[in-house]
C-alpha cells in the first residue's frame, strides 16, 4: 500500500481563511440581510491597468498567429522582462544583478516554499512570529516541524511584537536560514535599513542564507526602508530575494513574480565544499517548471512602461489611500494600530484583553466586518488583528465608521 507523507498531518486541519469562511457562512446564513464587508484576505479588487491589459492582448493575438506564436519559452524568463526589472526595479535603488540571478516565476508564494528544495533538511530555519503562514507550514510538510511558539525540531520561532516593533531580534543561536518578510504581512511593518544591515552582518557572519520577502515593496512611502535586501551592503553574498507582480499590479489572478539568487550566495556540502546556490535554483527550476506565460510576462513587462507605472502607482495609492482611511479612523476611536504606512495591512490591538478570535467574532456580529484575527498567524499574534486595505473606498470608509461607532 502507498504510504502518505505524515508530516502532512501535522499542519493545523482548520487553517486560518478556511476558518474565517466557516464563520462567515454561518454568520451570512442566520442573517441573510446584513452587508457583511470583507477586509480579511489580501486579495486585490482593482482591475488590470489598462496599458498592461493592452500588453496581455497583443501577446494573447500574437499566440493566434503563426507568424508570431510562441511555444515552451526559457524556464527562467524571457529576457525582455528580466532586462526590463534590471534596469526599472533594480538600478533606482543602486542594485546591479545580472540576466541570470533573476528567475521569473509563477509568484513568489510557491517560491519561497520551492526554495526548500535545494536545502538539506538538517538546517535550522528562523521564522517570525506572526509570520506569512506559508512559510512555516512547507516546513513542516518537507519534515522540519515543530509546535510554534520556540526552538522545536529545525524550526526557531522569533517573536515579532510590540517590545521590538515587530522585526525579529538576532537569535542568540546559530541558524543557517532565515525567513525575513517586509514589509510585513501581517504586521504591516517595514524594516529601516540597520535592522536589515543587522541581519546581513549575522549571516555573513554566520554562513546563514536570508529569505527576503520583497512583495509588498512597491507600498513602501517613507525613506529609510529599503525596497530590495540588496541596497544593504554585503546582501548579495548571503540572501535570496522574492518579489511579487500579485500586489503590485493585481496579478493575483494572472501569476507572476520573481525570485533572485546572486551568483556570489552559496551554501556548503558536508564535507565543506561552498555550492553556489544560483546553479542549483537554475537545475531545480529547468527540472521541475516550465516557465511563465508569454502573454502574462509581457503584461508584466509593461507594469514598468512610463505609463504602466502611472497607472500601476495609481492603484497602489488608491489602497494606501485606504490604508490611511482604516489607520486614521481606528486611531481615533482609541485603538493602538500599527502598519498602513508602508504596508496595506493595519495590525491593531484588541481592545479590552479581548482574544483575538472573540474580536473577530465581535466585528463580525455586531459591525457586519471581516477581517483576520491575528494568533492565526502564530501565538505571538495573539491579542492582535489584521484588516487588509485591498478594497473599494466607500466600503472601507463605512466598515472603519461601522466599527467607530460601536467602540464608542
Amino acid at each position: 500500500m502507498a504510504r502518505i507523507n505524515e508530516h502532512y498531518l501535522k499542519l493545523k486541519a482548520g487553517y486560518l481563511f478556511p476558518e474565517i469562511g466557516r464563520r462567515v457562512r454561518a454568520f451570512t446564513e442566520a442573517n441573510p440581510s446584513a452587508k457583511v464587508i470583507r477586509l480579511g484576505i489580501g486579495d486585490v479588487t482593482l482591475p488590470l491597468p489598462p496599458v498592461v491589459l493592452d500588453a496581455f492582448h497583443a501577446a494573447v493575438a500574437e499566440l493566434g498567429d503563426g507568424r508570431t506564436f510562441r511555444g515552451y519559452g526559457p524556464e527562467q524568463g524571457y529576457d525582455f522582462l528580466i532586462d526590463t526589472l534590471i534596469e526599472k526595479a533594480y538600478a533606482p535603488l543602486g542594485v546591479r544583478l545580472k540576466r541570470a540571478e533573476i528567475f521569473i516565476s509563477d509568484g513568489s508564494k510557491c517560491d519561497t516554499a520551492n526554495v526548500l528544495d535545494i536545502f538539506a533538511l538538517d538546517n535550522r530555519v528562523a521564522i517570525g512570529d506572526p509570520v506569512y503562514p506559508v512559510y512555516n507550514d512547507t516546513n513542516v510538510m518537507i519534515g522540519r516541524s515543530g509546535p510554534a511558539g520556540g526552538d522545536r525540531g529545525g524550526i526557531v520561532y522569533m517573536p515579532c511584537t510590540e517590545a521590538n516593533g515587530f522585526f525579529p531580534d538576532l537569535p542568540e543561536g546559530r541558524v543557517d536560514i532565515v525567513y525575513l518578510c517586509s514589509p510585513n504581512n501581517p504586521t504591516g511593518t517595514a524594516a529601516a535599513a540597520a535592522q536589515l544591515e543587522g541581519w546581513v552582518d549575522y549571516a555573513l557572519a554566520n554562513d546563514a542564507v536570508i529569505f527576503y520577502d520583497a512583495a509588498y515593496e512597491a507600498f513602501i512611502t517613507e525613506p529609510g526602508f529599503p525596497r530590495s535586501i540588496y541596497e544593504v551592503e554585503g546582501a548579495n553574498r548571503c540572501a535570496i530575494e522574492f518579489r511579487s507582480f500579485s500586489k503590485t499590479a493585481g496579478f493575483t489572478g494572472v501569476r507572476c513574480g520573481l525570485t533572485v539568487v546572486p551568483e556570489n550566495v552559496a551554501a556548503k556540502t558536508p564535507a565543506g565544499e561552498a555550492v553556489p546556490l544560483n546553479r542549483l535554483w537554475n537545475r531545480r527550476q529547468t527540472t521541475k517548471f516550465n516557465g511563465v506565460s508569454y502573454p502574462v510576462q509581457k503584461a508584466a513587462a509593461a507594469v514598468y512602461t512610463d505609463e504602466g507605472w502611472r497607472q500601476t502607482k495609481a492603484n497602489i495609492d488608491y489602497y494606501m489611500g485606504n490604508a490611511k482611511v482604516i489607520r486614521d479612523g481606528l486611531s481615533s476611536a482609541g485603538l493602538t494600530v500599527y502598519g498602513g504606512v508602508n504596508a496595506p495591512y493595519i495590525w491593531l490591538k484588541t481592545p479590552g484583553g479581548l482574544s483575538s478570535w472573540d474580536f473577530f467574532d465581535k466585528l463580525l456580529t455586531e459591525c457586519h466586518v471581516v477581517g483576520t484575527p491575528g494568533s492565526g498567524f502564530g501565538p505571538s499574534g495573539e491579542g492582535f488583528f489584521r484588516i487588509s486595505a485591498f478594497g473599494n473606498r466607500d466600503s472601507v470608509a463605512e466598515a472603519v465608521d461601522r466599527i467607530r461607532r460601536r467602540l464608542k
